[in-house]
Protein backbone atom coordinates (compact mmCIF):
# COMPACT_ATOMS: atom_id res chain seq x y z
CA UNK A 1 0.00 0.00 0.00
CA UNK A 2 1.24 3.28 -0.78
CA UNK A 3 1.41 6.37 1.77
CA UNK A 4 -1.25 8.05 -0.37
CA UNK A 5 -3.77 4.70 0.23
CA UNK A 6 -2.43 5.05 4.12
CA UNK A 7 -3.41 8.43 3.96
CA UNK A 8 -6.70 8.19 1.74
CA UNK A 9 -7.53 4.99 4.27
CA UNK A 10 -7.27 6.79 7.41
CA UNK A 11 -9.59 9.81 6.61
CA UNK A 12 -11.94 7.49 5.07
CA UNK A 13 -12.40 5.00 8.01
CA UNK A 14 -12.40 8.28 10.45
CA UNK A 15 -14.23 10.89 9.12
CA UNK A 16 -16.98 8.89 6.41
CA UNK A 17 -15.99 11.79 3.71
CA UNK A 18 -18.54 12.99 1.16
CA UNK A 19 -15.29 13.73 -0.88
CA UNK A 20 -11.98 13.15 -0.79
CA UNK A 21 -8.82 13.94 -2.83
CA UNK A 22 -5.12 13.12 -2.14
CA UNK A 23 -2.58 13.99 -4.36
CA UNK A 24 0.90 12.74 -4.22
CA UNK A 25 2.68 16.30 -5.22
CA UNK A 26 6.44 14.88 -4.29
CA UNK A 27 7.61 15.26 -7.81
CA UNK A 28 7.32 18.78 -7.24
CA UNK A 29 9.76 19.16 -4.61
CA UNK A 30 12.64 17.42 -6.11
CA UNK A 31 15.27 19.27 -4.89
CA UNK A 32 13.58 20.57 -1.76
CA UNK A 33 13.83 20.06 1.97
CA UNK A 34 12.26 16.10 2.81
CA UNK A 35 11.78 15.06 -0.88
CA UNK A 36 13.30 11.27 -1.28
CA UNK A 37 13.78 9.61 -4.30
CA UNK A 38 10.56 7.99 -5.09
CA UNK A 39 8.08 10.47 -3.42
CA UNK A 40 5.27 10.10 -1.48
CA UNK A 41 6.66 13.08 0.56
CA UNK A 42 4.66 15.70 -0.41
CA UNK A 43 0.98 15.31 -0.55
CA UNK A 44 -2.40 17.35 -0.98
CA UNK A 45 -5.42 16.65 0.63
CA UNK A 46 -9.24 17.66 -0.23
CA UNK A 47 -12.01 16.43 2.26
CA UNK A 48 -15.28 17.29 2.40
CA UNK A 49 -17.10 15.41 5.44
CA UNK A 50 -20.03 16.43 8.17
CA UNK A 51 -17.28 15.77 11.19
CA UNK A 52 -16.37 19.10 9.99
CA UNK A 53 -19.66 20.76 10.69
CA UNK A 54 -19.06 23.92 13.47
CA UNK A 55 -15.27 23.55 13.92
CA UNK A 56 -12.48 26.09 12.72
CA UNK A 57 -9.93 25.76 9.95
CA UNK A 58 -7.46 24.95 12.97
CA UNK A 59 -9.59 22.48 14.95
CA UNK A 60 -10.58 20.47 11.38
CA UNK A 61 -6.65 20.28 10.72
CA UNK A 62 -5.58 19.56 14.09
CA UNK A 63 -8.16 16.19 13.73
CA UNK A 64 -6.22 15.67 10.48
CA UNK A 65 -2.72 15.93 11.92
CA UNK A 66 -3.92 13.46 15.02
CA UNK A 67 -5.19 10.58 12.64
CA UNK A 68 -1.94 10.94 10.24
CA UNK A 69 0.31 11.18 13.42
CA UNK A 70 2.39 8.55 12.62
CA UNK A 71 2.89 9.16 8.71
CA UNK A 72 3.72 13.20 9.56
CA UNK A 73 6.52 11.42 12.13
CA UNK A 74 7.69 9.10 9.37
CA UNK A 75 7.70 9.96 5.76
CA UNK A 76 5.46 12.28 5.37
CA UNK A 77 7.52 15.88 5.31
CA UNK A 78 4.74 18.13 3.78
CA UNK A 79 0.79 18.27 3.97
CA UNK A 80 -1.26 20.93 2.23
CA UNK A 81 -5.55 20.68 3.56
CA UNK A 82 -8.54 22.02 2.35
CA UNK A 83 -11.13 20.91 4.75
CA UNK A 84 -14.89 21.53 4.43
CA UNK A 85 -17.65 20.75 5.81
CA UNK A 86 -20.91 19.66 3.36
CA UNK A 87 -21.97 23.10 1.76
CA UNK A 88 -19.15 24.78 1.81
Amino acid sequence: MTVRDTIAKKLTDALHPESLSVVDESHLHEGHAGHRPGGQTHFRVHIVSRAFEGKSRVERHRMINALLADDLAGGVHALALKTQAPGE
